[in-house]
C-alpha cells in the first residue's frame, strides 16, 4: 500500500492565488460582458525589452547549426552570465563574489523551496505576517512545523522586531510581498547580527531590488557586513526584466556560509547546494541565459529602467489616487505594491467581492497572506498604465 505524504494534508485546501482565479473566472463566466481588471497577480504587461529579444533570437538561430548547437546546459549556469551579475549587481554595489557563488535556475520560487531541503527538520523557522504563501507552504510540505510568526503590522510600520526566542531559519522579502515595505540598512544589520549570534541563516528574497528608488535602502544583504556567513539571496529576472513568461533567476550562496550537524560540525552549504541541483535541476535554458546576459549590457539597462519607471509611475498613481479619497496605503514606493487598508474595517475577502462583483476589478485580500493582513488588501502596479486609471477611477466612484 502506497502512503500519502501526511505533512501536504496539513495546508490549506487551495492556495491563494487559484482562490482569486476560481472567483474570477466565476464572475468572468456569469457576466461575459464586462471588462475584468486584474490588479491582482503580480505578472507583469510590458513584452521583453528589444536587446533581450534580439539575444535571444541570436541564441535560437545558434541552435539551429551544428557548430553552434548546445545540447544539455551546465547545471550552475553558464560563465558569461554569471560574470555579469556578478558585476553589475554585486561589485557595482561594494560586493565580492566568486562565480562559483552564483547559481542560474528558472524561477526564484523552485529555489526557495529547494534550499530548504538542505536543512535539517528540526529546524525552527521564521516568517513574517503577512507573508507570501510560499515561504510557509513548502516547510509544511516538509513536515517541518515549528514555524513562528512575526507579526508585521501597522503598529511596528510592518517591521516586524528580532524575535526573543532563538530561530534557525528566518525568511526576509525586502522590498517586501505582500505590504510594499522595506528595509533599512540598520534594521538589516540587526537580523545579520541576530543570525551570527543564534547560528541561524536568512534566506533573503530581493526579487523586487530593482524598484527601490531610496539610495539608502540596500538593494543586497550583502552590503551589510558580514552577511555573507549567515544568508542566502535570491533574484528573479521576472520583474526585473519581464520574464515571468520565460523564467530565469539566480540565488547566491555564499562559501562562508554553513549549517553544523547534531554534533557540531560546520557544513559548507555552497558545495551542498552544489549536489542538490547536480541531482534535482537540469539547467536553466540556454536561450533564456542568453537574455538574461543582455539586461546588462548598457542598452539592456537602460530599456529595462524604462519599463520598470512605468510600473512605478503606475504604483505613484493609484498611491496618490486612492489617498485623495481617503484610503490609508502602504508600499507603492520602491515597491511595486501597495497595500491598502480597507475602509470602515472591512475583512479583506469582502472587499474582495465587492470590488470584483461591483466595479468588476481583482486584487488580492490581505488575509490570504497571513492573519495580520486581515483588514488590507494588495494591488499590484504591474497592469497596463490605461488598465490601471481605469481600475483606479472605478474605485473612486465606488467609494466617493
Amino acid at each position: 500500500m502506497a502512503s500519502v505524504n501526511e505533512s501536504f494534508l496539513n495546508l490549506e485546501n487551495d492556495y491563494l492565488f487559484s482562490t482569486i482565479l476560481a472567483k474570477t473566472n466565476e464572475y468572468k463566466k456569469k457576466y461575459p460582458e464586462k471588462k475584468v481588471i486584474s490588479l491582482g497577480v503580480g505578472d507583469v504587461s510590458l513584452p521583453l525589452v528589444p536587446t533581450v529579444i534580439d539575444a535571444m533570437h541570436k541564441a535560437v538561430d545558434e541552435m539551429s547549426k551544428k557548430d553552434t548547437f548546445r545540447g544539455y546546459g551546465i547545471v550552475q549556469g553558464y560563465d558569461f552570465l554569471i560574470e555579469k551579475i556578478i558585476e553589475v549587481e554585486y561589485e557595482r554595489r561594494g560586493v565580492n563574489l566568486n562565480k562559483n557563488e552564483v547559481f542560474i535556475a528558472s524561477g526564484t520560487k523552485g529555489d526557495l523551496a529547494g534550499i530548504i531541503e538542505l536543512l535539517s527538520i528540526d529546524n525552527k523557522v521564521a516568517v513574517m505576517d503577512p507573508v507570501y504563501p510560499a515561504y510557509r507552504d513548502t516547510n509544511i510540505m516538509m513536515g517541518r512545523n515549528d514555524i513562528i510568526y512575526l507579526n508585521a503590522t501597522e503598529e511596528n510600520n510592518f517591521i516586524p522586531s528580532i524575535p526573543n526566542e532563538h530561530v534557525d531559519i528566518i525568511y526576509l522579502c525586502s522590498p517586501n510581498n505582500p505590504t510594499g515595505t522595506v528595509l533599512n540598512r540598520d534594521q538589516l544589520k540587526q537580523w545579520v547580527e541576530y543570525a551570527k549570534k543564534n547560528k541561524a541563516i536568512i534566506l533573503y528574497d530581493s526579487v523586487y531590488e530593482i524598484f527601490i528608488t531610496d539610495e539608502n535602502i540596500p538593494h543586497s544583504i550583502y552590503e551589510i557586513e558580514g552577511a555573507k556567513e549567515v544568508a542566502i539571496e535570491f533574484r528573479s529576472y521576472s520583474k526585473l526584466a519581464g520574464f515571468t513568461g520565460v523564467r530565469g533567476s539566480f540565488t547566491v550562496v555564499p562559501k562562508e556560509l554553513k549549517a553544523f550537524t547534531h554534533d557540531n560540525v560546520a557544513i559548507d552549504l555552497n558545495t551542498l547546494w552544489r549536489r542538490r541541483q547536480s541531482t534535482k535541476y537540469g539547467a536553466a535554458p540556454y536561450i533564456m541565459q542568453r537574455g538574461a546576459e543582455a539586461v546588462y549590457t548598457e542598452q539592456g539597462q537602460n530599456q529595462i529602467k524604462e519599463n520598470i519607471k512605468y510600473y512605478q509611475e503606475n504604483a505613484k498613481y493609484m498611491k496618490t489616487e486612492l489617498e485623495k479619497i481617503g484610503f490609508v496605503v502602504y508600499g507603492g514606493t520602491n515597491s511595486p505594491y501597495l497595500w491598502v487598508k480597507t475602509p470602515n474595517g472591512m475583512k479583506s475577502w469582502d472587499f474582495f467581492d465587492k470590488l470584483l462583483n461591483e466595479i468588476a476589478v481583482v486584487g488580492t485580500p490581505g488575509v490570504g497572506f497571513g492573519k495580520c493582513g486581515e483588514g488590507f488588501f494588495r494591488l499590484t502596479a504591474f497592469s497596463s498604465k490605461e488598465n490601471t486609471v481605469e481600475a483606479v477611477s472605478r474605485i473612486v466612484k465606488l467609494f466617493t
